[in-house]
Formats: structure tokens, C-alpha cells, sequence
């Protein structure tokens, strides 16, 4: 048993329990609050899709830092740093770097081109019904594989907290995040995820600093001292600090390095519940001013990373850390429990705030996501594929609310079977099926002329198969004793992350459906939208 389970196991776990389940309901009771009071705002479609678009650039940018720094981001990263060093940390250079794509083509067009959804950009110029389909069906599949990250760090999470070492235990949680998750999507649509997002941000960035502070205090401000007793304590020596201990073994996994750096760096101008949040702003100018103000927040909140993953590589025995949860997501947990003291109150107090923080991280994100998916079904799926246009707004918010249902039951079922996964590989995964099926459509959509429905649907369905089907044959399900299923073995695929694979067939695939097409391209609408996406002339 190791020194967590230890002292949740003492005598006095009762009481640290009590303490815990009670911060815990202290923020999951504020954030119903807050969704409550903005879903008695929620009036019309505008506020429940884009939140009446009545948010400012900084507003915007806490929210969309808080819909990006994930459970992945807290637990992930943390994670993998305490357990593979220099190669952990890798995961943020990646996330972080990905916003200046963001920045740069996606951000102030999008905003510009689109109403709700990303099926607004892409289908503006093409055969309305055939895009969506293929837009609303990429959205799902890619929110999807975020959510299981976010499911297996809430199952992780609050079964150390909790004592529950049972599957069906930890199924259980799962399921009541998937429940909490549908209550606030169908109750506060954007406005309500929104401001979820932002009390969210704030929290997970001061928990961040507060550990930062903690671990800094701890080795007298001295990085050296922190660095050296963590490559001391991780048993691996000096290679803990130099790259190569988790991607540099072998030839596989260099060039899987490579592919999910590709993933990362492409993945966020793909991501559905990031691209949405540029329609909760009134204009261009302020979806920039949100871009900037969230790079200056994720960037500060990933150099803590190195402080909270070396921290706990420093602190914490690697066993401790695997016994706890083999892929490395209560790292962090339990460097607030050292840093407090394991036998003491405050370290009761710590963890238990800390965890709570991160609990609150899950359900802001899996809000955001879960908004994503059913939105784009409402909109693009129900209201113009099935009823052609003629849905009025109240049957196009309820079919959201229905799809939030089935989408979070999808997601429950997924986030079992996900649960002992490193949720920083998780949303990487999500990111390679992000950059592989609608980053090569939106850039070709916006930016090229010829472009035709044949080859949108080619680069969504063909990066969205290969990616998944990479997936799917990949040492991330079978095969290895970190896999989804590691009694089987079916992987003939030998990356963990499609991306290098994935990523290039979506956009050949986007140009081949092109030139292969013998649909004339809509130059006339192409203007348009060229002139639309640059100067904001007729947005929403």
C-alpha cells in the first residue's frame, strides 16, 4: 500500500474524507449555481449556441484557457513529467505551440464565416446537406475521444480520493460526471459552460501556482536542486533530464515523437469545442484579443507543469506514483498531499483541495465538449439535413438537449473502458483525428478556390477513417500492458499516434476529391466568403 492509500486509510480517513466530499460539493454546487442563473438567460438559439455573443476578448480567452487546460494538461502532463522527465514535457511544448496555428489562419476567419458551428465555414460554398453530415460526424467523433480523457482522469481522481479501488467503483464515477455533464449543457447551453469555464481557469491556474510556490519554497528557489533531486529520485539518473527515455529507444518511437508533435502543434485550429468559442465574441478584433490573452495564460500555466511534474518526481517514490495509477494521472494529487504533510490536516486540506480543483477542470471541460458535439448535431445534422431549414429555434435547442443525452451515455460507456489510460495520450488522440479531418477542410475551405464538396467529404471521411482505424490497430488498444484491452492483441499499427500517418492523407485526400470532381467550384459564393472571412463584412 503506498503513502497515499496509507493515510486515506488511517484512522482519520473518515474525517479527511468528509473534508474532501465536501470541497467537492462546494464547487460542483457553484458551478450548478452558475449554470442555473445563465440558463434562465438562455432566450434563443444565439444564446445557447454562442452564448449571445456578448463576451469580451479577455472573457473569452480565461474561457477558452479553461476549455483547453484539461484534465490532460493537470494530470496528464504532471503525470508523464514525474514519470519520463524531459519527454513529459513535451506534451505541453506541443499544446502551447499550437495556438500561434490558431492565431494565424483560423481564429479571425472562422469568427467571420461561421454562425454556431464549424459546418457553417465548411458548407458555406458547398452542397449544404452532404458537408454537414460529414462536419457534424467528425465533430462527434473527435469530442468524443477528448471526453474519454477527461472520463478516465475523473475516475482516477476521485478513487484515490475516495478509497475505491473496484471497477465497478470507478465505473460509477465515470457515470456521475457523464450525469453532472448533461446537467449543464442542457440546462446553461454557452452562456452557462461559459462562465463555468472561466471560474474554472482561475481556480486551476492559482491551485497551479500555489503547488508551483509550494515546490519552489520546498528547494529554496533553487531549479537546480529541484532538477537534480528529481533525476536522483526517479532512479533513472541523469537520462530523466535529456530527452530519449520514453520516445527515443527505438526508431518506432522517434518517429512516434514526431507524429504526435505533428498532432499537437495542428490539432487545436481541428478542435470543434475550441473552434465554437469564437462565436461567443461580438467581433474579429475581440476573437483575436481571446486568442492572445489564452496563450498568455496556457503558456504561464504550462512552465508550472514543470514545476508540479518535477516536483513530484523529486518528492514521491515512481512506485508510489504507478501503484497509484500506472499511467502517471495522480501525480499531482499526490504532490499536494507531500507538500502539506502526508500525515497532517493541511495535507488533508491540500489534496483535497487541489483534487477538487481538477475535479472542477473535468466537468468545465467535458461541458465544453459535450456543447461541441450536440450543437453541431442540432445545427448542422437535425435542423438542415433532416428538416432542410424549416426547424424553428426551440426544436433545434431541443434536439441539442436530446443529443447532450445520448452523447453523454456514449461517452460513460467509452470512459469505462478508458479509465486506466494516460489521459495526455488520450487528448493527443484527439488531436491527431482533429488535425486529420477538419483542419485540412477548413484551411482548403477558406483559403482555396478550386475547392468542391468531393473534396471536403474526401478529406473528412478519409482523415477521419484512417485516423480512427490507426487508432484502433494501435498499441493504444491492444497489445501492451498500458492498452485499452491489454489481454488482446490485435495492433498491427506500430505508433501510438496516427498523426504523421492521418494527418498528410487528410489533406491529400482534400486535394485528390478536388481535382478528381467534375463539380464546377462556386467561385461567385468563394468571393464572398473571402471577402467575409477577411473583413468581417456580414458576419453574425
Amino acid at each position: 500500500m503506498n503513502t497515499a492509500q496509507t493515510f486515506l486509510a488511517a484512522g482519520e480517513a473518515g474525517e479527511h474524507r468528509t473534508l474532501i466530499i465536501t470541497l467537492f460539493s462546494v464547487f460542483v454546487a457553484a458551478t450548478l449555481v452558475i449554470t442555473v442563473w445563465a440558463g434562465r438567460q438562455t432566450k434563443d438559439a444565439a444564446d445557447f449556441y454562442a452564448g449571445g455573443r456578448q463576451f469580451t476578448g479577455f472573457q473569452n480567452g480565461l474561457a477558452v484557457s479553461g476549455d483547453y487546460m484539461s484534465a490532460a494538461s493537470f494530470l496528464g502532463i504532471a503525470g508523464a513529467i514525474a514519470l519520463f522527465g524531459y519527454d513529459g514535457f513535451l506534451y505541453s511544448i506541443g499544446f502551447l505551440v499550437a495556438w500561434l496555428v490558431a492565431l494565424l489562419l483560423v481564429a479571425e476567419p472562422l469568427r467571420n464565416s461561421g454562425r454556431y458551428t464549424m459546418g457553417d465555414v465548411l458548407a458555406y460554398r458547398m452542397r449544404q446537406r452532404p458537408v454537414r453530415t460529414a462536419a457534424g460526424t467528425s465533430t462527434i467523433v473527435v469530442s468524443i475521444f477528448y471526453l474519454l480523457a477527461q472520463m478516465a482522469g475523473a475516475g482516477v481522481l476521485v478513487s484515490l480520493l475516495l478509497g475505491i479501488t473496484s471497477d465497478s467503483g470507478k465505473i460509477g464515477i465515470v457515470a456521475l460526471v457523464g450525469v453532472l455533464m448533461i446537467v449543464y449543457v442542457t440546462i446553461g447551453g454557452m452562456k452557462g459552460t461559459t462562465w463555468v469555464q472561466m471560474v474554472k481557469a482561475v481556480l486551476l491556474i492559482a491551485g497551479a501556482l500555489l503547488l508551483t510556490f509550494l515546490v519552489l519554497l520546498k528547494f529554496d528557489f533553487n531549479i537546480s536542486d529541484l532538477l537534480g533531486s528529481a533525476a536522483d529520485n526517479s532512479g533513472k539518473g541523469a537520462a530523466f533530464l535529456e530527452p530519449g527515455l520514453k520516445y527515443g529507444a527505438t526508431g518506432t518511437t522517434k518517429l512516434d515523437f514526431i507524429s504526435l508533435g505533428i498532432a499537437l502543434v495542428l490539432g487545436t485550429a481541428g478542435l470543434p469545442h475550441i473552434l465554437i468559442r469564437f462565436y461567443t465574441v461580438p467581433t474579429a478584433k475581440a476573437a483575436r484579443k481571446s486568442v492572445l490573452w489564452a496563450i498568455g495564460l496556457i503558456g504561464a500555466f504550462y512552465l508550472m507543469t514543470l514545476a508540479l511534474g518535477f516536483g513530484a518526481a523529486a518528492l514521491i517514490e515512481p512506485d508510489e506514483i504507478t501503484s497509484s495509477n500506472k499511467a502517471g494521472n495522480t501525480a499531482a494529487p499526490l504532490l499536494a498531499l507531500h507538500l502539506g504533510g502526508v500525515d497532517s490536516t493541511w495535507g488533508a486540506i491540500l489534496l483535497a483541495t487541489i483534487s477538487a480543483v481538477a475535479f472542477a477542470t473535468i466537468l468545465a471541460v467535458v461541458a465544453g465538449l459535450t456543447l461541441a458535439s450536440s450543437s453541431s448535431f442540432a445545427h448542422d445534422i437535425y435542423a438542415n439535413v433532416i428538416k432542410r431549414g424549416t426547424a424553428t429555434e426551440k426544436q433545434e435547442i431541443s434536439a441539442a438537449r436530446y443529443a447532450t443525452v445520448g452523447i453523454g451515455a456514449v461517452s460513460i460507456l467509452l470512459g469505462a473502458l478508458a479509465r486506466d489510460l494516460n489521459v495526455a495520450g488520450l487528448v493527443a488522440l484527439a488531436f491527431a483525428v482533429a488535425a486529420s479531418a477538419n483542419l485540412p477542410t477548413i484551411l482548403y475551405s477558406l483559403f482555396w478556390k478550386r475547392f468542391t464538396t468531393a473534396g471536403a467529404l474526401w478529406s473528412i471521411y478519409g482523415g477521419l477513417v484512417t485516423a480512427v482505424g490507426l487508432v484502433l490497430f494501435s498499441p493504444v488498444v491492444s497489445g501492451k500492458p498500458s492498452s485499452m484491452f491489454p489481454d488482446v492483441d490485435f495492433h498491427w499499427f506500430p505508433l501510438e499516434n496516427p498523426g504523421i500517418i492521418s494527418i498528410p492523407v487528410g489533406f491529400l485526400l482534400g486535394w485528390l476529391g478536388t481535382v478528381l470532381s467534375k463539380e464546377e467550384p462556386d467561385t461567385a459564393k468563394y468571393a464572398e466568403l473571402e471577402v467575409r472571412s477577411m473583413t468581417g463584412t456580414g458576419a453574425h
